[in-house]
């Protein structure tokens, strides 16, 4: 007798946040809504930034063994590095930067106006840390889209149903931004062994198994689950909603982190410190 597939398991919500006030002057404001340091629990993520920023905020800086993953909320972003990598995304086009073995680059609004942006990072593996750097520009009005009633969910990363995105991994992960009417809800279907969770950029809803109720600008961690049964995540929208599910594989690799710089160990970080000054992260 061949054994039934497991029905999947509804999720829960471990916790929610409010986003953390971390920078505020002319140029910049920004919230954490992921504080960086908690390497375990937010495994295989590091920190997310609600960035609101101005020309000038940031200057050429560099980055290895993480990938970032910028979100555009509104505004126009110009983006160069040193290995000849360019473009300008706008609101509700991603950026999926894979650092790898070292890039420097420059992040800035087009013109005077402010650009806004949610920026997450991944990390990686320690086989992958060293791998070579690329970008890839997701516009939002080319990613697929999966049509429920009431909802859409685009889907840049991983798959939602049976729509499935086309950035391309190290680290697996989901990605899918949810615009919801009210009254409406979508399920989310994750492999049992992902780490995840939602961020509301606009509305309020209720979430997970028990219907959590949390609206703008909070984050909700998913419970964890055993690695082997496949789960599901319920969003329901009480206001028009717009979030963002994040999920992913956890890594379970000691996390050195310093500045830019994100690895396995500190002789590592060392590393990364002479060879950027070195000259070794292109240009």
């Amino acid at each position: 007798m061949k054994n039934s597939p497991q029905l999947p398991r509804a999720r829960g919500i471990a916790k929610v946040t409010d986003l953390i006030p971390m920078h505020d002057d002319s140029i910049r404001q920004a919230g954490a809504a992921i504080p960086p340091g908690n390497w375990a629990a937010h495994d295989p993520f590091l920190s997310m930034m609600n960035d609101r920023f101005k020309k000038g905020a940031f200057g050429p800086h560099p980055h290895r063994g993480i990938e970032t993953i910028t979100y555009i909320l509104d505004g126009s972003l110009r983006h160069q590095d040193s290995r000849g990598g360019q473009g300008v995304l706008t609101s509700g086009d991603a950026q999926w930067m894979t650092a790898g073995g070292g890039v420097e680059h420059l992040e800035d609004p087009v013109d005077d106006k402010p650009v806004h942006v949610l920026q997450l990072w991944l990390n990686l593996s320690a086989a992958d840390k060293l791998t070579p750097s690329r970008y890839q520009d997701l516009r939002g009005d080319q990613m697929p889209v999966r049509q429920e009633p009431g909802a859409d969910v685009r889907v840049f990363s991983g798959a939602s149903g049976d729509v499935r995105g086309p950035a391309l991994n190290h680290v697996p992960v989901t990605m899918v931004e949810l615009r919801l009417s009210a009254g409406a809800t979508i399920i989310q279907e994750l492999p049992g062994s992902y780490n995840g969770f939602v961020y509301v950029i606009e509305g309020e809803g209720r979430f997970g198994r028990d219907g959590i109720a949390a609206g703008r600008h909070q984050t909700l961690w998913l419970e964890r689950t055993p690695t082997d049964i496949p789960t599901t995540v319920s969003v329901t929208a009480t206001t028009p909603l717009r979030a963002l599910l994040f999920a992913g594989e956890p890594l379970h690799e000691p996390v050195v982190a310093r500045g830019p710089f994100v690895m396995n160990t500190e002789q590592q970080i060392e590393e990364a410190y002479a060879d950027y000054q070195a000259g070794h992260f292109g240009g």
